[in-house]
């Protein structure tokens, strides 16, 4: 497992988005300038950028990427990735099975979505930092399966019925990332 995190988030500059155009496939180069604004643009290349470095095979700079029926990409016979971004940073993780990452800023935690999203025992003490960590690790656990996010409610039992999954979270001064992979692996990021 190989794992990236990147917080220089003050980078993010026309200037950075213009420099990284011609280093990206052509297709990410268009999923890019699809994005209005240029934090958008910059995250969409800068995280490819990351993912290509992580994965250092040549032949899949150029090679387009497929997407699953719920939207998660993926390489045809390639190795198994996972993409986030939040405004303090992007996460890149990258294995040879199912891994699942994703990065958030730490914010107030809205008591609507913590009711929607969270079960009674993860509600228990909840503050924004708990919050953001319980989320993190339901979404990592969710890319990991290749799901997405299909419903709220799907997310308040996740991680109790995801015991196939080893999940870590690590904490920064601003923001919180948890990582989903199979158990079989020793974390060593």
């Amino acid at each position: 497992m190989k794992v990236e995190i990147f917080d220089h988030m003050e980078e993010c500059t026309e200037t950075e988005v213009q420099r990284m155009l011609p280093l990206v496939s052509a297709q990410r180069r268009e999923q890019a300038l699809r994005y209005k604004h240029t934090f958008g643009q910059y995250c969409c290349l800068k995280s490819w950028l990351m993912l290509y470095k992580l994965v250092g095979i040549p032949e899949y700079r150029d090679t387009e990427w497929q997407y699953n029926e719920h939207g998660k990409p993926y390489w045809e016979n390639g190795p198994y990735f996972s993409i986030s971004h939040c405004k303090q940073g992007i996460a890149i993780a990258v294995d040879d099975q199912p891994i699942g990452i994703d990065i958030e800023t730490i914010r107030h935690a809205d008591t609507d979505l913590i009711a929607r999203t969270m079960n009674e025992e993860e509600r228990v003490g909840m503050d924004d930092r708990k919050f953001i960590r319980l989320w993190t690790c339901k979404e990592a656990v969710v890319k990991a399966q290749g799901i997405g996010i299909q419903s709220f409610e799907q997310l308040q039992h996740i991680i109790s019925k995801s015991r196939d999954l080893e999940i870590s979270t690590f904490e920064k001064e601003n923001y919180i990332y948890s990582i989903a992979y199979g158990k079989l692996h020793c974390f060593g990021a």
